[in-house]
């Protein structure tokens, strides 16, 4: 299970996107970026963060440490900002910090050149998270102590926004990944990290996210079938042919939707 803290107080808003995530102290003296609960995305957001991050770490890639953080209702009284107050009001209990990495710098493909393994991995692994959210224009990775980190993965997982259409073979367009210049040799990559995904890694993985995250699921009679949910498309996803996998240029296997934004054209259908 995830660790457990009390968040003591709250620093300043991150405003990037449009969750409107914090930066909050908390009693085991850490200091945190909190993404909460009740914020415009939902805590669909949050289930995503802590299945791609965790699983991503147990694949061997560099995520922060991830933790269960308890707001108080009393936190955002005197936040003079009313949005945030009213954030902090409304997420009062359980939401999801993610280590706070000091001085880290956002990584830039003009500065900085990525490893081609590395590189290759990533580019696997988002595609088998449907991670939509790591292109040139916001790589959501930092450098830090001379690693590279991957951050921000409320985006990963979109088939879980209309389940019924959820389809482990969906294409995965890397052409505007922020690595893929840098990939070398993607397949041999994902051969590797398939590999070691497992029904126990999975299980453990999905295992991480609160119950309470999951109860009421529409769909879904319990918080225990929406993980197996999970699992099982990760596994069929991670196990199955791996054409999913393509470049812009390309012709993608048709099996429903492309994109997110064709997705919510169609309905999800």
């Amino acid at each position: 299970m995830l660790e457990r803290i009390a968040a003591t107080r709250y620093v300043t808003p991150l405003r990037e996107g449009g969750s409107l995530p914090g930066v909050v102290e908390a009693d085991d003296l850490g200091t945190y970026v909190v993404k909460f609960r009740e914020a415009g995305q939902g805590r669909r957001v949050l289930v995503a963060e802590i299945i791609a991050a965790e699983l991503g770490r147990r694949l061997g890639l560099r995520t922060p440490e991830l933790k269960l953080i308890d707001l108080d209702p009393q936190l955002g009284v005197r936040e003079p900002d009313e949005e945030v107050q009213d954030l902090l009001k409304a997420s009062t209990g359980l939401n999801l910090a993610v280590d706070f990495l000091p001085g880290a710098l956002g990584f830039d493909p003009l500065a900085w050149s990525a490893d081609p393994v590395f590189a290759s991995r990533v580019v696997w692994f988002d595609g088998l998270i449907h991670n939509i959210d790591r292109s040139w224009r916001n790589p959501n990775l930092l450098v830090w102590h001379g690693d590279t980190w991957l951050i921000d993965h409320g985006a990963a997982l979109w088939f879980h926004h209309n389940w019924r259409t959820a389809d482990p073979r969906r294409p995965f367009d890397a052409g505007d990944h922020v690595l893929a210049p840098f990939a070398r040799d993607v397949a041999a990559a994902g051969t590797e990290l398939a590999a070691k995904i497992t029904p126990e890694l999975l299980e453990a993985v999905t295992a991480l996210v609160p119950g309470e995250w999951l109860d009421g699921e529409p769909g879904f009679g319990s918080a225990g079938a929406v993980r197996e949910a999970y699992a099982d498309h990760l596994l069929r996803r991670a196990r199955g042919p791996h054409d999913w996998l393509v470049r812009s240029g390309q012709k993608a296997p048709r099996q429903g939707p492309g994109s997110v934004g064709e997705f919510w054209r169609g309905g999800g259908r």
